[in-house]
């Protein structure tokens, strides 16, 4: 029976006092002040000029730096050492093509810092409700124990747009045996339906309901009626920042139970290699080159995401043929559902 083995993490919430928060938002700081510093670095090489410095290179300019600045020496060495290490990770995961260049960090978004070796693994529980972990130069931190943490090696500590901290332990889980049922399924990922898969299950990813989508709109509303500023600008922020952390948190549930279903249930999965992101993008165009038959285009998309066209395309998928927006190659036919719509 084939076993998969997957990396994964195990995230908890953390609560710490306002003091230990000072000290983990200076951790948050000094990565993000070092982590500029090294794509800044890094994005200045031209094409016939020596290579910029990897990472070794730059963590002896990092201890120079400390050195030289005392506000810099005052926060933990390991937490900007695994900055550029994240840093070194996220330019060779560029270069081989599988994730976009990296980008700046800005204060409030992205937030975190990295622990690893002995520190990491300073994890103590205290009953059966929390637990406490040793952070450097903050103390031991409080955690809600909401299941038994892994022998990790390191962790990651990280603040939302909403001020809750997280810490996620990284360690590598017990293989999972596969299902051995000898099954495939194609998933075909789209907007309207989240998910489609070839046994014709359609899976919808949930967001806001509607008492909490017309709050939104309110907020939203009051939001553009309000001085820059403001104290009444910071707290509809808050409040904007809160609904839409929940929206993504039942998203992201729904994500970690839908894979999980699915790869219990299926030997092979085959999962379409498509842009959400190109396939919502608007047709409107700019002002200098407007867009052509936005409308028309509009329609015809709402026309095939309503047609089940995603469990059609999901049964190619499992069938190993490709789909294209042209409805296929004419070499190989397609399966399609018996419909109502009638073409133009």
């Amino acid at each position: 029976m084939a076993v998969a083995t997957i990396g994964g993490v195990s995230r908890y919430r953390l609560v710490p006092t306002p003091a230990q928060e000072t000290a983990l938002l200076g951790h948050c700081g000094h990565a993000r002040y070092v982590w500029n510093l090294g794509l800044e670095q890094r994005l200045m090489w031209r094409p016939g000029r020596p290579p910029t410095p990897g990472y070794n290179a730059q963590c002896s300019q990092l201890t120079e730096a400390r050195a030289a600045e005392p506000w810099l020496a005052a926060g933990s060495q390991t937490v900007q050492q695994q900055a550029l290490r994240d840093l070194d990770q996220a330019w060779r995961n560029f270069f081989g093509g599988t994730h976009s260049r990296p980008p700046w960090r800005r204060a409030g978004r992205r937030e975190g810092f990295r622990i690893v070796g002995p520190q990491a693994q300073r994890v103590e529980r205290l009953n059966r409700k929390w637990g406490r972990v040793l952070v450097p130069k903050a103390g031991w931190i409080k955690f809600r124990w909401s299941r038994q943490v892994p022998d990790a090696k390191s962790y990651r500590i990280t603040r939302d747009r909403v001020g809750r901290w997280h810490i996620a332990f990284a360690a590598i889980p017990d293989p999972v045996p596969a299902p051995g049922s000898g099954e495939a399924v194609g998933v075909d990922r789209g907007v309207a339906v989240s998910a489609a898969l070839s046994t014709g299950e359609l899976l919808a990813c949930p967001g806001l309901r509607g008492p909490e989508k017309t709050r939104l709109k309110q907020l939203q509303q009051q939001l553009a009626r309000c001085r820059r500023g403001s104290n009444r600008r910071t707290r509809i922020k808050i409040a904007i920042a809160r609904l839409l952390a929940r929206e993504t948190d039942r998203r992201k549930d729904w994500v970690e139970k839908i894979s999980t279903y699915i790869a219990g249930r299926f030997d092979l999965i085959r999962v379409e290699d498509l842009k959400i992101r190109n396939m919502t993008r608007s047709a409107r165009g700019t002002v200098e080159q407007p867009g052509r038959n936005v409308r028309a285009k509009a329609g015809l998309n709402r026309g095939i995401l309503a047609q089940h066209a995603d469990v059609n395309a999901a049964r190619n998928i499992a069938a190993g043929r490709a789909v294209t927006a042209r409805r296929g190659t004419r070499s190989v036919p397609l399966k399609r559902e018996p419909h109502l719509a009638t073409s133009a």
